[in-house]
């Protein structure tokens, strides 16, 4: 199958329904049900852009395998065009949503290639996980699949005795090893999508300690999202059933997070990646090098959310007339600095792009290790800002239901401003309290600030990784301390 549209999408969901539960009651069908059917809709508008006349060069390539046009997000990258090419698309899809899907299908697919290009890691104690990178990939790009995944074991406490996340009787652990593949039980947490995804890709945890039980915790394979014994608990849907106009982002982009269940789930071994090997589970993003394409698409996906940031501000701001005042340039001004720099350091990140060991054009990690520290803290800032900004006017919201009613012209008259009607206004302060003060606005500003785990150990890993001799040398020289 070439590229796909959303109807065959949405079909595809409908026709390997997974076990879904939203408050308390199984989901027959994700894409008829009222707190999940529009984030459904929204990934199908995806599949469609990719089939879109107007930007066809963009968004596919051509299969190296069946010759058809497959998604532009998992093209291997072996030049710097490629990688510019593949942040075009990616900035196409996330500009869809002002960057509010985090985890549309291009986050897996660039992950997905990278290991399928470093598939001798994965073979390095069982040659026949090499093989299975790269037929996964293969697989995934020419079906054009929308996965999730999950990576963090369910854990009942934070102690430290509770960091290695092997806790038996939650922790997702292999129960059996068969002929055929392997048994795992247990639960796993975040799967963002994972309701409106095809197939989950299980990662390895990679904070595995060497105990003499370890290898039952060490394990990466892919799976159907209907495979049985696999179940999805959501929290409560942020879709509530209103219109557009009232819930501009919750109505359209609820792309759903759940905590997933294996309750004795079957794996054969040609869907499997690692088994019992904890030295590679725990090395194996930065090996493959999939961790830096990652944050590639995600800092793509943070450059858009914070250009909609902006656009959202400027246009409060010249609603209310209120360009003119010191405090409101300030704040304005401090969300284009956080737009500068995440866009600055994407384009580093490409400027200084370099061939990986695996022969994969890769973007320079320190640019987008050093953007993926700073959103967490720019993001709930952002946020802020817009609400300082807005102040009262974010209160002064009638609902659709008011310009449809007798008072409409009353209502419509009372909230004019010099340049924009009521009814526009009101558009503008509810989409900038949708990102700012609802229930959907603040799930976003939680999964920025834990997008990539805790802060405190993703500044500790910067700390660890960066190369700081060099400038510090400098400083030697300076100093004739050499």
């Amino acid at each position: 199958m070439p590229a796909r549209s959303g109807n065959q999408y949405l079909q595809t969901l409908r026709e390997n329904s997974a076990e879904v539960w939203l408050e308390g009651e199984r989901v027959p069908d994700v894409t008829s049900h009222p707190g999940l059917r529009r984030g459904a809709q929204s990934v199908a508008s995806l599949y469609d852009l990719q089939l879109d006349p107007s930007v066809p060069d963009e968004m596919t390539y051509t299969s190296p395998t069946s010759g058809d046009p497959v998604g532009m997000s998992f093209i291997v990258p072996s030049a710097l065009e490629d990688l510019e090419n593949r942040r075009k698309m990616m900035t196409q899809w996330a500009r869809t949503s002002g960057g509010m899907l985090g985890r549309t299908p291009d986050y897996l697919n660039v992950i997905l290639m990278a290991c399928a290009e470093a598939s001798s890691f994965f073979g390095g104690n069982s040659p026949e996980f090499s093989q299975n990178a790269i037929d996964y990939y293969q697989h995934a790009r020419e079906n054009d699949l929308a996965l999730t995944h999950t990576l963090i074991n369910v854990r009942r406490t934070r102690s430290a005795l509770g960091t290695t996340g092997t806790d038996e009787d939650v922790a997702l652990h292999i129960t059996e090893q068969r002929d055929d593949g392997i048994v795992v039980k247990g639960a796993r947490v975040l799967a963002t999508l994972g309701p409106l995804s095809d197939e989950i890709m299980v990662f390895p945890s990679t904070v595995l300690q060497t105990t003499e039980d370890a290898w039952r915790y060490a394990f990466a394979f892919c799976i159907p999202c209907n495979t049985p014994g696999l179940k999805f608990v959501c929290r409560e849907s942020f879709d509530i059933g209103r219109s557009t106009f009232d819930h501009p982002l919750g109505s359209r982009f609820e792309e759903m997070d759940s905590i997933v269940v294996f309750d004795d789930v079957f794996v054969p071994w040609e869907r499997v990646y690692l088994s019992g090997d904890i030295e590679l589970c725990n090395t194996v993003f930065a090996a493959t090098g999939s961790e830096t394409h990652m944050m590639h698409q995600v800092i793509t996906k943070n450059v858009v959310k914070s250009e909609f940031l902006l656009g959202v501000a400027g246009l409060m701001v010249e609603s209310l007339g209120s360009g003119g005042i010191p405090q409101v340039q300030e704040r304005v001004a401090e969300l284009i600095l956080d737009m500068g720099v995440m866009k600055a350091c994407l384009r580093a990140s490409e400027a200084d792009a370099r061939i990986d060991q695996w022969g994969v054009m890769s973007p320079d990690r320190d640019h987008l290790d050093v953007a993926r520290n700073l959103f967490p803290r720019m993001y709930p800032r952002m946020t802020e800002l817009i609400q300082l900004l807005g102040s009262s006017s974010l209160m002064m919201l009638p609902t659709e239901a008011d310009f449809q009613s007798p008072i409409e012209s009353e209502v419509n008259d009372i909230l004019s401003t010099e340049d924009f009607t009521g009814l526009q206004r009101v558009k503008i302060f509810r989409l900038a309290w949708d990102i700012a003060a609802s229930s959907f606005g603040s799930r976003q500003a939680l999964y920025e600030r834990f997008f990539f785990g805790d802060p405190t150990r993703r500044a500790i890993s910067l700390y660890n990784s960066y190369d700081r001799q060099p400038v510090m040398d400098r400083v030697k020289e300076f100093l004739e301390l050499g």
